[in-house]
């Protein structure tokens, strides 16, 4: 498994396309929403939106890529290092003990699994060595409290290690089953997705568990891409599962919806979508059902000329309409950044869409989307990266007007424009403030891969650098030793 900050690294336009180049790229947390509102974490219950992220790559006690997260609590004036928890397998009370190359907080997923009030966030950490299993992955619990994230967990234990490794290297939470409880999808390096039920115990029982297995390579491909939960249809929570199909011998980028319902998720009732390798589920046109958005941000051909399905140069995002009968596939509309006022130039290796994120940021009802662009070059910077903003009406995403668009290089906004800052590299829409707006908080590969979080408010309208800050790993508790890649990789 290749850890997440790696994708743009390493990203051509063959293996954007092919089975074997498609290796290369990791995957991405999943968006936890039970609703088509998109609900916000709160681990410390103050009713003030709070967001977690990564840094899988940090030392932790001399151990190189033993992984770490940071939970920033949201307050009055945003998000920053001054009211955090920084946490590691070396932190009392977490399951595990922190060892080079175990990659913890690789992929995170947030719900309340035990029911008593607070967020919750699973943690995984796909390259730990379970016994003489290399690579086995572990992944835990963390609980939520009054203060937040404090270590304190239990451990998810692999049902079936010897059937696949990367244990947790995609999580999504829902409530799959409709029973009201937090159910956590699990991926691996097989095609076989673990769904454990809802109602977790102190020690980490879950109320049951059952397993799906979507039409996606298996084993070649290290199964799926990225799991993104989120209510579609206005029934029980559905899964997106992004993967390899099998129908050619391609191996293209190729999405499922499976339907939840009643007895949880079920292939049965499965639908091929439009591909990309990130997922963001909600209503944006405030109909009721929720709308799904891949971002497909390779660029439209391979090296060797043979054109690829669905992409557009540069990158592209696809917005796919959600119904009583789940995704309407024959509507799937498609942006570049050459459709209508999108900000910017559609051009070679942009890798527009590589992040998304749904929130509300004027409090109109529709649902803006964040679209991380991070191989934008500015200037002679080279994949500097940027953000932009496009605004939900009730027609879908507005292309023609409004849309915003965020580089360092952005007046008020921190920091300058350099080589390989990768800015966009993951995008949060959440409310960290309290004031029913969603503000943005960015990652970027800032300092040569010692990472950083960019937060901008909402002033109530739109984004805005009044007030904008950049939280550092050297604030949050993280070494800046081997490059961490400090918010790399948010929670959903």
């Amino acid at each position: 498994m290749q850890k997440h900050h790696l994708r743009l690294a390493l990203a051509t336009a063959t293996a954007a396309a092919l089975t074997g180049g498609l290796l290369t790229f990791a995957a991405s947390t999943a968006t936890a929403a039970d609703s088509t509102d998109v609900p916000h974490a709160d681990f410390n219950g103050d009713g003030i939106g709070d967001v977690a992220f990564s840094a899988q790559d940090a030392y932790v006690g001399g151990k190189k890529a033993a992984g770490q997260i940071v939970a920033l609590y949201g307050t009055g004036t945003g998000v920053s290092s001054a009211k955090r928890s920084t946490v590691s397998q070396n932190t009392t009370g977490s399951p595990g003990t922190a060892e080079a190359g175990d990659w913890f907080g690789a992929e995170t997923a947030y719900a309340d699994f035990n029911g008593d009030g607070f967020d919750d966030i699973a943690v995984s950490a796909p390259g730990e060595d379970v016994g003489s299993d290399v690579d086995g992955g572990g992944l835990a619990i963390l609980w939520g409290s009054a203060s937040g994230i404090t270590g304190t967990g239990v451990t998810i234990a692999d049902p079936t290690p010897s059937a696949h490794d990367f244990w947790g290297k995609n999580l999504a939470a829902g409530d799959f089953d409709g029973d009201g409880k937090a159910d956590l999808a699990v991926g691996n390096s097989s095609a076989t997705i673990h769904v454990f039920k809802g109602g977790f115990n102190a020690s980490g029982v879950a109320g049951g568990r059952y397993t799906i297995k979507p039409p996606i390579m298996g084993s070649d491909a290290r199964g799926p891409l990225n799991l993104t939960a989120g209510d579609i249809n206005g029934g029980e929570t559905d899964l997106v599962v992004d993967g390899f199909e099998t129908e050619t011998g391609y191996g293209w980028n190729r999405n499922y919806f499976i339907p939840g319902g009643p007895g949880g998720l079920s292939t049965a009732g499965a639908k091929t979508l439009k591909p990309g390798m990130i997922t963001a589920i909600g209503d944006i046109d405030n109909d009721g059902w929720g709308d799904i958005v891949s971002g497909a941000y390779w660029n439209p051909t391979t090296s060797d000329g043979t054109s690829i399905p669905d992409s557009g140069k540069g990158g592209k995002i696809w917005v796919t309409q959600g119904s009583d009968d789940g995704p309407l596939t024959s509507y799937a509309t498609g942006i570049t950044q050459d459709t209508g006022n999108v900000p910017g130039t559609a051009e070679g290796n942009d890798y527009f869409g590589y992040e998304l994120d749904l929130g509300d940021v004027n409090g109109d009802g529709y649902l803006d989307l964040a679209i991380g662009v991070a191989g934008e070059n500015i200037g002679s910077a080279v994949n500097t990266g940027a953000v932009t903003i496009l605004y939900g009406s009730a027609t879908g995403l507005n292309t023609a007007s409004g849309a915003q668009s965020f580089a360092q290089s952005t007046p008020g906004v921190p920091g300058d424009d350099e080589n390989d800052d990768q800015l966009g590299m993951d995008v949060k829409l959440d409310d960290v403030t309290g004031d029913g707006r969603a503000d943005l908080v960015a990652g970027s590969g800032e300092n040569d891969g010692n990472g950083a979080v960019l937060y901008l408010p909402s002033d109530g309208a739109k984004i805005t650098a009044t007030g904008s800050r950049t939280v550092s790993p050297s604030t949050s508790g993280v070494s800046t030793t081997g490059a961490p890649y400090f918010g790399s990789n948010f929670a959903d």
